[in-house]
């Protein structure tokens, strides 16, 4: 397979299409091989518009999807970010190219495993990998610049909103299917946030998330 070509078309045909023109997330698509963060047995799916499962019921996001918060939270070389599920580790290694230092919050263990073993293949020493469930929040590790959840949540994750620094930014699919919008939410001072939504999309939502009130007769 020409991953080249097959990454060119990836850019060309699915991500400047859905409005991601920004020459550095462009670059990064470019720099990161995403086929090497594919389970072996997809890697001749890794630039199709899909998700791809990782085991678990868990999926990597869509080459779009990643495109789109990579490009909405704008990481800047002396962030801090913070992403809940690290699945493949792909979009980990995506922030980790433009951040000072990654934290990333994974459920399950294996899968927290075979994302170091990527990580220290690839060179990737500013990355801090845990394991745990942070559906709902994640407090042993500080504040951040920019939190990404990579599952979706029923509710706004407004525990996560305490996380972040003055400036800081948070991507996370919001809704329940198939009513679920990708928003970026930006704080300027504690307290003081606002929401932009992105785009409609429906993706995974993350085990353990809270969920609103049901009505009971």
């Amino acid at each position: 397979m020409n991953y080249e070509k097959a990454r060119f078309n990836m850019i060309e045909q699915q991500i400047r299409p859905w409005e991601v023109l920004d020459p550095k997330v462009l670059d990064l698509l470019l720099r990161v091989k995403r086929e090497d963060f594919v389970p072996a047995v997809y890697q001749s799916l890794a630039f199709v518009d899909m998700e791809i499962p990782l085991g678990h019921g868990e999926v990597m996001w869509a080459p779009k999807i990643e495109a789109r918060a990579l490009q909405a939270v704008q990481v800047k070389a002396t962030d801090r970010a913070l992403e809940i599920g690290t699945g493949s580790g792909y979009f980990t290694a995506l922030l980790a190219a433009q951040a000072a230092n990654v934290v990333t919050v994974e459920l399950y263990a294996d899968l927290r495993d075979e994302a170091e073993k990527r990580f220290h293949a690839h060179g990737l020493a500013n990355i801090q990998t845990r394991q745990g469930d942070a559906a709902r929040d994640w407090p042993g590790d500080g504040v951040f610049d920019v939190i990404v959840l990579t599952g979706s949540v029923p509710l706004p994750p407004e525990a996560y909103l305490k996380r972040l620094n003055p400036g800081g930014r948070l991507f996370a699919i919001v809704g329940e299917g198939p009513a679920m919008v990708a928003s970026l939410v930006t704080c300027a001072t504690p307290g003081v946030c606002h929401t932009d939504s992105l785009f409609e999309t429906v993706s995974k939502t993350l085990v353990n998330a809270a969920e609103p009130e049901r009505f009971v007769f």
